[in-house]
């Protein structure tokens, strides 16, 4: 064997006891007369030792050619360890080596292979199978398995079944961009890499099996994000004969179970909140509860004198910045240059400070008093020694930056704190959503959402105002799960259909297998997935996702280690029946 024990495990305990052990070198500290060798595996670190007076010559000069990175194996004997360090569980011992094994060498790592390294995300990508040897990424993928047997356990518990589903399957129109595969044995046809496993999930429930769920790569070929991958893992659930009581109530013991498995916390409270009141209260629907700030709206105290921009505006909102009134002109100043940003598209910023006397000073003294002030701490819950801030404009635009000022104003003054977790419900979402460019709707979340029970006749009056039976689940300011109660008549499903613009022969050609399904007895059903990486990322205290991905891909959707995507061969194109036509 290689090893009998791993480099984490030695202890005092073992002290005189004969071991083998193998892993890569860490460091190594020549004293001439003495070499210390840290080892290191995936479990710790253990310290050997050789030295002149107990080390044969030819073994020391080996040892002495040790390089950061080296493959070893070593036999030796465990000893009592003169310079103890607390910081690591073996640093009551190490192991005097008799046999040393250059099971590899190694080239000069890129980069130090420590906690703190010297190298950039970059490089780190280029070589991420040796950023995986660093603690940091190495324990976040550990993490991420934690949490998946977790999830595993539970919903097992709860009589889950875990089906796979197929990743070559076909483009259908719900979402976003597919990423597709040409079939060698179709000549001109094409396979889709799923977006989520949704027709299937529904499928199943048609088969009978009531309680599924599947951890799922999914895919979507859209512009990415600073923190978004093309292809992603999903907790796929999906439930028979449930209403939406009932799913919210499963997967809130789903998320009380990880929090208290892997966190050691308890949260009781998952409140339910409107999406209507979210977009107003928060402008967005996924608001972070963790801190207030809620928005007050100041249309009916602000409209009334010759101020303009607020006068011409749609919507003037404020927010009580908790002992924001220490902000000096120029930090004021600062954060009204930060609205300005392309990224947030505020115009500009107008403040009021509310001094402990109870008095107030503001940027726009000039049109409103004190009376007028007083109410704008009134409608935004200021006290004495807060700041408000307030922005103006289009409704759906100004809400949007607020949100975003918001966030940045909780991050500047701690508010969001990793250890402490919010979770959220925010239902009842619009079931369409208007396209501004084509001024068509299509589904908010996707075509087989259901609306809410007697919303149905709405579709055809006011298709705006149908509220969906769909609900997210919302943890510290992250969409971490999405669902809905599905549509499970083909006739419902073929009228949601057409108000989305779909023929009746362009929906049998896209949907006609799920459709024809529903004519065999489908049960009503709804479901719910995870977004596994975000989950993970929160649970573990951090704000990128990817550490807790194994080898994730960078902005541009590349993965830069083994350089994809990359260009295929003629012979492989023509194998395909495919021709590039390549803009310059």
């Amino acid at each position: 064997m290689y090893r009998s024990h791993s480099c984490g495990e030695l202890r005092a305990a073992h002290i005189n006891t004969e071991v083998t052990l193998a892993g890569w070198v860490q460091k190594s500290r020549d004293k001439g007369f003495m070499v210390w060798v840290d080892l290191r595996d995936r479990y710790g670190i253990t310290q050997l030792i050789f030295d002149e007076e107990r080390t044969p010559k030819e073994m020391m000069e080996k040892a002495k050619s040790l390089g950061r990175e080296f493959v070893i194996q070593v036999t030796g004997t465990v000893i009592e360890r003169e310079s103890k360090n607390k910081n690591i569980p073996t640093g009551a011992i190490e192991v005097l080596v008799s046999k040393l094994e250059i099971l590899n060498a190694s080239k000069i790592p890129p980069f130090t292979i420590e906690d703190k390294t010297d190298g950039g995300e970059d490089i780190r990508m280029k070589y991420r199978y040796l950023d995986i040897r660093r603690n940091p990424v190495k324990d976040s993928l550990i993490f991420r398995h934690k949490v998946a047997m977790e999830v595993r356990k539970y919903l097992s518990d709860q009589e889950f079944i875990e089906v796979e589903t197929p990743y070559l399957i076909k483009s259908t129109p719900e979402g976003a961009r597919d990423f597709v595969v040409p079939s060698r044995m179709n000549e001109g046809q094409f396979y889709a890499l799923p977006q989520s496993p949704q027709t299937f999930k529904q499928l199943l429930m048609v088969g009978g099996m009531d309680k599924y769920f599947q951890i799922v790569k999914c895919f979507r070929d859209e512009d990415l994000r600073a923190d978004r991958q093309p292809e992603f893992t999903q907790i796929d659930c999906e439930m028979a004969f449930v209403e939406q009581e009932d799913i919210l109530n499963i997967f809130e013991g789903l998320t009380r179970h990880l929090l208290k498995e892997i966190n050691n916390v308890e949260v009781e409270k998952f409140p339910r909140m409107l999406y209507d009141d979210a977009m107003r209260l928060y402008g967005n629907d996924k608001p972070d509860i963790r801190f207030g700030m809620e928005f007050g709206d100041l249309n009916a105290v602000t409209q009334h004198k010759d101020f303009g921009v607020f006068n011409s505006a749609e919507l003037v909102i404020g927010i009580a910045v908790p002992g924001g009134n220490v902000y000096t002109r120029k930090e004021i100043d600062a954060l009204i240059k930060w609205v300005k940003r392309p990224q947030v598209g505020a115009l500009g910023m107008i403040y009021a400070r509310v001094n402990e006397d109870g008095t107030f000073k503001s940027s726009v003294d000039k049109f409103y008093d004190q009376e007028d002030l007083a109410k704008w701490a009134e409608v935004t819950g200021a006290k004495p020694g807060d700041l408000v801030c307030v922005l103006s404009g289009e409704t759906n635009k100004v809400r949007a930056q607020m949100s975003a000022l918001r966030m940045e104003l909780a991050t500047r003054l701690g508010l969001r704190d990793p250890k402490v977790f919010a979770p959220l419900w925010v239902i009842d979402f619009p079931l369409l959503e208007l396209d501004e460019e084509t001024g068509h709707y299509h589904a908010m979340h996707h075509p087989f959402t259901s609306p809410k029970p007697g919303q149905m006749e709405l579709l055809d009056s006011d298709p705006g105002a149908v509220k969906a039976n769909a609900y997210d689940l919302v943890l510290n300011g992250n969409e971490i799960g999405g669902g809905s109660i599905r549509i499970h008549d083909k006739k419902m499903q073929a009228t949601m259909l057409k108000h989305l613009g779909f023929s009746e022969e362009d929906a049998k050609a896209q949907f006609g297998f799920l459709m024809d399904a529903f004519e065999y007895g489908a049960p009503p059903h709804g479901g719910l997935a995870f977004g596994l990486d975000r989950l993970v990322a929160i649970l573990g205290g951090q704000e990128t996702i990817r550490d807790f991905i194994a080898f994730p891909k960078n902005n541009s959707g590349r993965d830069v280690m083994i350089d994809a995507p990359a260009f295929i061969d003629n012979e492989q194109l023509k194998e395909l029946s495919l021709k590039l036509d390549i803009k310059a």
